[in-house]
């Protein structure tokens, strides 16, 4: 069994990802997944933009902004959060994805573990299934994300959002979700999902303390030896709170310095809330790193 620990080289970094219809490349700047939660619950946004017309707009100013990606999702996988039947999630997010794909050329992505979502979704003018439980949990999420030809993301969740954060245990945490992502790729590329469709997620937040978000960021390059690009989902959590000793403590400063952070272990897409102070942020670190005297 290989150690996610090893050293990795720069060589195992994957170039480019393929969605349904145009593959997007990275070329050292972290792409920029925005984030767009058409929910009344949401841990982060409190359901600011649960009104699908402030969805839309909100999806139109991140693009101004700079995002790669846009991520609509409808259903809140915060700790403890309910489900929501299908037909409520697709009234939600399916005015949002038409809408979205009609105004703006930056592809969109569907946060859903449902395939009936996923479907209706692609239709309307997706091309990436981000689903938080790696697409299984949802028995006819696989076949419809290798017939589609979309981009699938494929996330590490220990338990549901129902019970993710009772009480979270690991005996090594950075190996045993390179296992589980390992398993996981090999799965989807078994059952006809090309290897360069595939994004990798470690799953920040989802089943994990303090300290295992901690571990997996600080090992964050270790994962590229599994072939894929890797998204990290550290935007607004509340490790970053943690972190700052203060509960109640605005977290962009300290999201802006994670996604740095990523950004210099070559992960290749950031799922954030605050895409202009990323962007900006990242642009300055580099152009003050690249300068020549």
């Amino acid at each position: 069994m290989m150690s996610p620990r090893e050293s990795f080289d720069v060589s195992d970094v994957a170039k480019g990802w393929s969605l349904r219809r145009q593959t997007l490349e990275y070329t050292g700047r972290p792409l920029l997944m925005g984030i767009i939660n058409v929910t009344p619950d949401s841990f982060s946004d409190g359901g600011k933009f649960w009104d699908a017309e402030a969805a839309i707009e909100h999806g139109l100013e991140l693009a101004r902004q700079g995002a790669d990606l846009l991520d609509i999702g409808g259903e809140s996988t915060r700790p403890y959060s309910e489900p929501v039947k299908p037909d409520e999630e697709l009234r939600r997010v399916l005015p949002v994805v038409q809408e979205l794909a009609s105004q703006t050329d930056v592809p969109l992505s569907i946060d859903t573990s449902k395939a009936a979502v996923a479907d209706a979704a692609l239709a309307a003018g997706a091309q990436v299934i981000n689903d938080v439980t790696g697409l299984e949990g949802d028995p006819e999420m696989l076949s419809l994300a290798a017939e589609s030809n979309a981009g699938v993301c494929a996330m590490h969740m220990q338990g549901t959002p129902q019970t993710m954060q009772d009480a979270p245990q690991y005996e090594d945490v950075v190996q045993e979700i390179y296992d589980y992502l390992q398993q996981r790729r090999d799965q989807l590329t078994d059952n006809g999902i090309s290897l360069s469709r595939i994004c990798l997620d470690v799953g920040i937040g989802f089943g994990k303390t303090h300290q295992h978000n901690l571990a997996l960021l600080a090992h964050a390059s270790s994962f590229h030896r599994l072939g894929c690009p890797l998204m990290v989902g550290h935007s607004r959590k509340g490790f970053i709170a943690h972190v700052l000793g203060d509960k109640e403590a605005d977290r962009t400063a300290g999201s802006v310095g994670v996604a740095l952070a990523m950004g210099t272990q070559h992960v290749q897409v950031l799922r954030i809330h605050d895409v202009a102070a990323v962007r900006q942020a990242w642009l300055l670190f580099e152009a003050t790193r690249n300068s020549q005297s």
